[in-house]
C-alpha cells in the first residue's frame, strides 16, 4: 500500500478540512429563511440567474453511482467555491427506471448517496417514486408489497443518514395521508417528504395548501414547477401555497424544476425567481 509522504499528507488534510470549514460557514449564513434553487441548470448559469443553489442528480444506475466518485465531488466542490452557491439537495431520480422497491442495488445506493451528500454539504436527497418506481398502480391504489419493501429499505438507511446530517426525502404521487403513514410505520425523523405542488396539486389535483398543513415539519423540500411555462402563468395557483408554507413555518429550499419557454435557460430561471421572491416578500 503507499503511503503519502507525512508533509503532503497533512496539506492534503489542512485543505480538506478547510473545505468542510467553507461549506459549513457557507450553509450558516444561508440558514433561516426560504432559499432558491434549481434542479434544472448547472451552478453557473444559477449563480447568472441570481439563485441560491442548485439540486444535482447521482447518476446513472450502476453498481458505483458517478456522485460516489471522489473526483466528480471534487469537481462540484471547486464550483460552488467558484459561484458561491452551494448544493442543497441531491436527486436519484435513478429509481424511477430502477426502483427502490425493486432493485436489489437499492439499500447501496442509499449509503453511496448519504455518504456524498454528507461530502458535498447537501442536506436532503430526493428518493424519487415515478415511472418503473411509482408507488400506484394504474388504477390509482398503493402497491403495498412494494411501499413495504420501501419502509424496511429505507428504515436501515435512516440511521446512516441522521449521522451525516442528511434527510431522505420520498417524492410520490402518493396524497398527503398515506406519505404520512408511511412515515410513521418508518418513525425516523431522518426520513420525510419532498413535496412537488405540480405533481400533487395539477397532476392528481389534491388540494396542495391542505396537504403541507397536514404534513408540517415532515416536508423536507419543495418543488416548484408549471410544464412548459413560466410559474406566473399558472394565475392564483402559487399564492395559498406559498400561504400554506408560511403557515407551517416552511424555511427549506424552494427548488424549481422549470422549463424555459424563451429557449434562455438562465434569463427564465430569473424570470421564476423574481416570481417566488416576490410571494415570499
Amino acid at each position: 500500500m503507499n503511503r503519502l509522504p507525512r508533509r503532503q499528507f497533512i496539506a492534503r488534510a489542512a485543505l480538506a478540512a478547510a473545505g468542510v470549514a467553507w461549506l459549513r460557514q457557507l450553509q450558516a449564513a444561508e440558514a433561516g429563511r426560504i432559499r432558491i434553487g434549481s434542479c434544472m441548470i448547472n451552478l453557473t448559469q444559477a449563480q447568472q440567474a441570481g439563485l441560491d443553489g442548485v439540486e444535482v442528480g447521482v447518476g446513472s444506475p450502476a453498481d458505483r453511482l458517478q456522485i460516489a466518485d471522489e473526483t466528480v465531488r471534487r469537481r462540484y466542490k471547486d464550483e460552488m467555491k467558484r459561484t458561491g452557491l452551494v448544493i442543497p439537495s441531491l436527486m436519484m431520480g435513478l429509481l424511477n427506471n430502477a426502483p427502490l422497491a425493486t432493485d436489489p442495488r437499492g439499500p447501496a445506493w442509499l449509503e453511496q448517496s448519504i455518504d456524498a451528500a454528507r461530502d458535498l454539504g447537501a442536506k436532503v436527497i430526493l428518493v424519487a417514486f415515478f415511472g418503473k418506481g411509482d408507488l400506484l398502480d394504474k388504477d390509482g391504489k398503493v402497491k403495498q408489497e412494494d411501499v413495504d419493501v420501501v419502509v424496511e429499505r429505507l428504515k436501515a438507511a435512516a440511521p446512516r443518514a441522521k449521522d451525516a446530517g442528511v434527510t431522505l426525502a420520498i417524492e410520490n404521487y402518493l396524497p398527503a395521508t398515506e406519505n404520512v403513514r408511511i412515515l410513521d410505520r418508518i418513525n425516523h425523523d431522518s426520513v420525510k417528504v419532498y413535496y412537488d405542488v405540480f405533481n400533487t396539486g395539477v397532476t392528481k389535483g389534491y388540494d396542495v395548501p391542505a396537504e403541507l398543513r397536514l404534513l408540517k415539519s415532515r416536508v423536507a423540500q419543495v418543488h416548484f414547477k408549471n410544464g412548459p411555462k413560466y410559474l406566473e402563468d399558472r394565475k392564483g395557483y402559487f399564492e395559498p401555497i406559498v400561504a400554506a408554507l408560511k403557515d407551517i413555518n416552511y424555511d427549506g429550499w424552494i427548488v424549481l424544476e422549470t422549463s424555459a419557454p424563451s429557449k434562455d435557460p438562465v434569463a427564465d430561471a430569473r424570470r421564476n425567481a423574481d416570481f417566488v421572491r416576490h410571494l415570499l416578500a
